[in-house]
């Protein structure tokens, strides 16, 4: 069984990712991209996260064939290869169905640059127009509409992270949460006081520096 390290990595992501309550149930995907081999792995569809075991992961290339595995390969595979096809940078994908960010996500809405944390994914956390889950209009949506943003709100769908590793394109999925969160309880209470340009070319400057800097709350 080929690339068991990052087999293993998927694994227990998809673990991190129902005790970061980014997901539920078998909600949401995980993938890594060998880019040297030009070869794709990514969670199965439809088994639940805590009994996902290494040989389940999914080996693709990039026009979508399993090269390797039994499982069926999660449906949203290709908002994942689209990618790892036309980027040099993004060797990982992390899609989740997280609460908060998914509010904003059904009222199609964008949140704002309430806190410097937003600098992880860029200036603010963009939303994409609706298509249906699974297909590759989702992909081509989703590609064309995040830019050069590190991450993207679905329409009336979910969340969508990536990153140069799966740790960074994870620590980017509970950014959005946290900044999801934070924007829905201060707009309950008040009108938020938003960063301006200058503080967030800032912000966006030293996170692109300083990996330390990357991730809210990473030990």
């Amino acid at each position: 069984m080929k690339y068991a390290e990052e087999r293993k990595q998927i694994v227990d992501y998809g673990k991190k990712l129902l005790e970061e309550n980014l997901t539920t149930g078998t909600g949401g995907n995980i993938s890594i991209f060998i880019r040297e081999d030009q070869v794709m792995l990514i969670s199965p569809s439809g088994i639940p996260y805590p009994d996902i075991k290494e040989e389940d992961i999914v080996l693709l290339n990039l026009d979508g064939d399993v090269l390797e595995g039994d499982r069926k390969p999660s449906s949203e595979y290709d908002m994942h290869r689209i990618f790892y096809q036309r980027t040099e940078h993004v060797n990982s994908v992390v899609h989740t169905h997280s609460e908060y960010a998914t509010v904003f996500a059904c009222l199609h809405e964008e949140i704002l640059p309430l806190h410097y944390i937003i600098g992880s994914v860029g200036n603010k956390v963009r939303c994409c127009e609706y298509k249906t889950f699974g297909t590759y209009e989702l992909a081509e949506e989703v590609f064309q509409t995040i830019g050069n943003d590190k991450g993207l709100l679905l329409g009336n769908h979910g969340v969508i992270a990536v990153g140069e590793d799966l740790p960074a394109s994870f620590s980017v999925a509970k950014d959005i949460e946290f900044i999801a969160k934070l924007y829905y309880r201060a707009r309950s209470i008040g009108k938020p006081v938003l960063l301006n340009h200058e503080q967030l070319a800032e912000v966006v400057d030293k996170f692109g520096t300083y990996g330390q800097l990357r991730t809210y709350g990473q030990d």
